[in-house]
């Protein structure tokens, strides 16, 4: 028969599936709220940082000590991992009961106990003198600041230690074993959920949530490290320890926490603390069926033939007592007589109400803890921007394993609240124990690969004397170039432009355009009015065929595109001026005449190098019977750069080139000029700095790395400083730098490369893409598998940082040219302050994340006396050609 007592003390402790879909939200809006650095004092949920950002790999090996501080026990392990995957790890331990008076003693006395149980443990196995690594596993509440440094926030189950609070208990643990003189370094510290997870980790899959349904309960996981905003890491993940038996410490759980669950939380060493611990915990199950059936005892719906006053007793009845009820095949007779020891004399129908309660008290503890992970496995979902996620959780805690149908409630209503995340739950196999190993020793495999890493990329460092240097040596470079005698001995070119103003604004007209500087080339028109600019420009393909044919061929090819073009815009009419923007080294003997020293960027057609290109372009005209050409000026890319951001810039003076190469120009004063007749006036100076160094004097700065990339291209030896700063070869020398990390074993698990070992697979631009700020892991994750690279989530943080390194030196190194520059000018004028604007261009410095900020911060520490401003070209090479056609027209005017 229905009591309506007991229907009504059940429904009171059944949570539905909607109640549990609030409370999950609420568990992600307190989860997010612990996460942030504003808001964290307000969640319930600390969402401890654990400073532990990678996985076992398995090839962990060696022995390792742990100390774990449990219930009323202190257990010491010697784990030996033998680099197997951790599939057999060996396994010795000693238990030693800790008396009571030092769980409620002094902090000091609890450590030195500690220490003297290591101390009587290493004496059965050990000899002396040989160092241990030691994981100490502390199942407390802490504020960690690193793996090996945390403070104690706050004791429980049972612990009252004075003087540990807010100590970091790392040191306090070390401090007692040196006092012992022992040869044990405490490297990591974590508590028993981090241990968990740990140890569930597989070769082939990671296991990156752990719950504990223990005497208490908690929860970690590994969180994306950008979001985790207590810590300064901001790439790869982190685990983070939820600290979820707080969860509730406010209102949110008053839905759900019924009269017997206040009764417990009154009488509790904590009252109103760990709310939703308390409803889930085995330390409080057997007290929640106590004060139901002391409720049902008092309304007369159980015991009536038997005096219940026993119940009133805290701790009569143990939560094994309620699994044992629920779990025993013949669970009637288990019932009766458990409460027959108690002295009660229950009907048959009194041990099937007891039995409801008991398997009732039990199922709403799996329920909440489905919803708590739930709450955790929608947060990665959503935090990895994916549509689906699959994880492996481990599990372990008295209430999963003594219970059999914990884990199948636990597993069927995660799947009901969390239906985009499939689940496999791995019972862990003592998981504190050997977890901590397993994470001390992933502590000491990272400082050693942080070692060889560090070693790898320390010459790509470069310090503030070696910037300065670079600057010097620039300086140097640019008055050799720039002297009539001393010209030939330096390695930067230093050539005259015969471009001596920036337009002033008054210029007017139609002008044509020509801009080769690669594989496509333009032609442009270009007006310039009053108050506009306006253009139009056509793209012409020119084939390798032709890049690498006849110099006549090239030409001929031009001259045919120009006379297209000039159909298409129906310019065949009139003669326009024409500025023709040529982007190798030249060496110029006026404005419409410049010597080809050199071709680079892949060009090699024949007859050209040591001609007027100008000439050639004429001569391919009269070929075509084109007569309608007027090439007023031969301007350099760099040189176009300036002139089209003078025009909306007076003041920039200085171009700048940071794309596939890199180049610079800067007005110069004609007095200093040697290699031209004049001393009045300025005359812009094509630096050609990207040759910078190939007299050797940049060897210091040279890697192994460059000089393999450098040994590999068409020019070995030549544009020195062009291949450590521009994009055509960043891309390389990350390459370089991953093949050598793969070969120490630090990348990849060591596993051979063979995609990597192809030339410019690894492009420029992914860098770029790999470097913006928050770009969620699995993006440069996809990009290396597109390279066939198969990375963990720690490798795509370790190529994060070599790209990182080998951007911000070529920003530093740029800087360092472009100090050099800005301070020869400002000594040129003799001021005290320079105000000036740098024009650029180039892919390198427009598309990569912090290029431009690097080089801004670098300029300014190194040139401190110049104030300079960059100002991005919008189409410099055309249009600024044209400007020097129109300020040369505009010069001419009478």
């Amino acid at each position: 028969a229905h009591c309506p007592q007991v229907q009504k003390a059940l429904r009171a402790l059944t949570v539905p599936l909607e109640t549990l879909q609030v409370l999950k939200g609420h568990m992600m809006q307190d989860m997010r709220r612990g996460l942030s650095r504003q808001m964290h004092a307000q969640a319930t949920m600390q969402m401890l940082p654990t400073f532990i950002c990678s996985m076992p790999d398995g090839t962990e090996k060696g022995d390792l000590l742990v100390v774990e501080l449990c219930q009323n026990y202190v257990r010491t392990l010697c784990v030996t991992l033998l680099g197997d995957g951790n599939q057999r790890p060996q396994v010795m331990y000693k238990i030693f009961d800790i008396p009571m008076n030092i769980m409620q003693g002094k902090g000091e006395a609890l450590f030195s106990f500690i220490a003297k149980c290591l101390r009587q443990f290493l004496a059965g196995f050990s000899s002396p003198q040989r160092r241990f690594p030691l994981g100490f596993v502390f199942p407390f509440s802490c504020k960690q600041m690193r793996l090996d440094k945390a403070e104690l926030i706050s004791w429980s189950k049972g612990f009252k230690c004075t003087g540990v609070e807010g100590k970091d208990v790392v040191q306090l643990l070390q401090s007692a074993i040196d006092k012992e003189e022992l040869y044990v370094d405490v490297v990591a510290l974590m508590n028993d959920t981090v241990g968990t997870m740990m140890t569930s980790s597989k070769e082939d899959k990671a296991c990156e949530v752990a719950i504990i349904v223990d005497a208490g309960t908690n929860s970690c996981f590994m969180a994306e490290a950008q979001l985790v905003e207590m810590v300064e890491e901001t790439s790869g993940r982190m685990c983070v320890n939820t600290e979820w038996g707080c969860f509730g410490d406010d209102t949110t759980l008053s839905g759900i926490v019924t009269t017997y669950d206040q009764r417990v939380d009154k009488e509790s060493s904590n009252p109103g603390k760990k709310r939703f611990e308390k409803l889930v915990g085995s330390l409080y199950l057997g007290e929640i069926v106590r004060h139901v059936l002391v409720a049902l005892a008092a309304e007369k719906a159980i015991f009536t033939g038997s005096n219940a006053g026993i119940l009133r007793n805290k701790d009569v009845l143990k939560t094994h007592q309620v699994l044992e009820i629920i779990n025993h095949e013949d669970g009637m007779a288990k019932t009766r007589s458990t409460l027959e020891t108690l002295g009660l004399q229950p009907s048959e129908r009194d041990c099937c109400r007891v039995q409801q309660v008991c398997r009732v008290v039990v199922s709403r503890s799996a329920a909440l803890c489905a919803a708590g992970l739930a709450a955790i496995l929608t947060h990665m979902c959503q935090s990895r921007e994916l549509e689906q996620l699959s994880v492996n959780v481990g599990v372990d805690g008295e209430l999963y394993r003594d219970h059999t149908r914990f884990g199948e409630i636990l597993q069927s209503v995660t799947g009901l609240l969390a239906p985009e995340c499939t689940i496999t739950l791995l019972p862990s196999v003592d998981g504190t124990g050997r977890g901590a190993a397993i994470v001390t020793a992933v502590a000491l495999r990272l400082a050693d690969q942080r070692r060889e890493v560090d070693q790898l990329l320390s010459p790509l460092r470069l310090s503030h004397s070696d910037l300065q240097r670079v600057q010097a040596l620039m300086r140097q470079e640019m008055d050799l170039g720039l002297g009539k005698e001393t010209n030939a001995r330096s390695s930067v070119r230093m050539l005259p432009t015969y471009v001596h103003a920036t337009p002033d604004g008054t210029e007017r007209g139609e002008f044509l355009a020509l801009d080769l500087g690669g594989t496509n080339f333009r032609v442009l028109v270009v007006r310039v009015a009053e108050d506009s600019i306006r253009m139009a420009s056509e793209i012409y393909v020119i084939p390798t065929s032709i890049i690498q044919g006849t110099g006549v061929a090239l030409f001929n090819h031009i001259i045919e595109c120009i006379i297209d073009f000039q159909l298409k815009q129906d310019l065949m009419e009139q003669i326009l001026p024409l500025g023709f923007t040529f982007s190798f080294p030249c060496q110029q003997l006026g404005l419409d005449k410049a010597v080809l020293l050199n071709w680079t960027k892949g060009f090699s057609a024949s007859g050209c190098v040591g001609q007027d290109v100008v000439q050639l372009l004429r001569d391919a005209a009269q070929r075509k019977q084109h007569f309608a050409l007027n090439v007023v000026a031969v301007v350099n890319d760099t040189v176009g750069t300036m002139m089209s951001c003078g025009y909306d810039d007076p003041k920039c003076e200085i171009g700048l080139i940071v794309g596939t190469g890199t180049n610079a120009c800067y007005m110069e004063e004609m007095r200093n000029v040697g290699t031209v007749e004049g001393n009045n006036g300025r005359m812009c100076i094509n630096m050609e700095w990207g040759a910078f160094g190939d007299n050797g004097c940049l060897d210091h700065i040279f890697t192994k790395f460059d000089q393999m990339v450098d040994e590999k291209t068409i020019n070995p030896g030549k544009q020195r400083f062009e291949k450590l700063i521009s994009g055509m070869y960043l891309g390389e020398i990350v390459r370089y730098i991953l093949l050598a990390m793969v070969e120490k074993r630090v990348l990849f698990r060591g596993k051979p490369c063979p995609k990597l070992q192809t030339k410019d697979i690894f492009q420029t631009k992914f860098l770029s893409t790999i470097e913006i700020d928050g770009l969620a892991l699995r993006k440069v994750l996809a990009i290396l598998r597109d390279l066939d690279l198969h990375a963990s989530f720690e490798d795509s943080v370790l190529v994060r940082e070599v790209c990182h390194t080998v951007s911000l030196r070529a920003a530093q190194l740029c800087a360092a040219g472009m100090a050099a520059v800005v301070e020869k000018m400002r000594e040129n004028r003799g001021l005290d302050q320079l105000v000036v604007t740098v024009g650029v261009d180039g892919t390198l410095y427009k598309m990569h994340p912090h290029f431009s900020q690097n080089l801004q911060q670098t300029l300014q520490v190194l040139a401190p006396k110049c104030t300079v401003t960059f100002l991005q070209s919008e189409d410099g090479s055309g249009k600024g050609a044209a400007l020097v056609a129109a300020v040369a027209c505009r010069k001419a005017r009478p």
